[in-house]
């Protein structure tokens, strides 16, 4: 951890864990755990303007951000053949660009790895945005190799109490092993036909 620490300006992780063991008075059939973990490290483009080129850094640093956090995920949850569902995330501290937080997790450098250690195939859902410490973070989730799996449609909400500070980036992985509690909507596979010709009544 040492070595990682200095390579990509790591000061904190921070590991979320939950089960839902009842919901509206009866327990699911599948009770299922969901998982983020956050890694919080130096912003290496701040004040370098918007003309900077990220790539160098994108491919230095993203890959061993989605090696530290599946490794946590799959630890957390049991494995990665019990893991169903994924999501990713970033934060940028105020005083780096909204850019920063997508060099981060919209390339391949993360998304395929963390794709890869988890086992999916599907596009990974992903948020991001800009605060301050402490602001809280709601990741989508949705199946990682079935993404029209409606069951599997859920979120779960991150947050570091003390970051990302104005000079650091949060950047998340999340995780669930099943679906939401008692789920009952259809999937997108099987759903009917539904257009405004389709309907008896088109609502105006």
């Amino acid at each position: 951890m040492e070595h990682t620490d200095e390579s990509i300006g790591l000061r904190k992780l921070v590991l979320y864990r939950d089960v839902v063991l009842t919901e509206a008075g009866e327990a699911p059939a599948r009770p299922a755990w969901r998982a983020s973990v956050a890694a919080v490290i130096r912003n290496p483009w701040v004040a370098s303007g918007p003309s900077t080129d990220l790539s160098l850094e994108q491919a230095r640093i993203a890959p061993v951000l989605a090696k530290l956090l599946t490794d946590r995920l799959i630890a957390s949850l049991g494995g990665a053949d019990e893991i169903e569902s994924f999501g990713k995330a970033a934060i940028v501290g105020t005083a780096g660009e909204i850019e920063h937080a997508g060099a981060l997790i919209h390339t391949p450098y993360f998304g395929n790895l963390v794709r890869e250690f988890l086992q999916g195939e599907s596009i990974i859902c992903f948020a991001d945005t800009r605060a301050e410490a402490g602001e809280s973070l709601i990741i989508p989730l949705w199946h990682k190799t079935h993404a029209a799996t409606r069951s599997h449609y859920q979120t779960i909400s991150a947050r570091v109490s003390d970051g990302p500070r104005a000079d650091e980036l949060v950047v998340i992985a999340a995780a669930s092993t099943g679906p939401r509690p008692h789920p009952r909507i259809g999937d997108r596979m099987t759903d009917p036909v539904v257009t405004t010709e389709t309907l008896e009544v088109v609502p105006s």
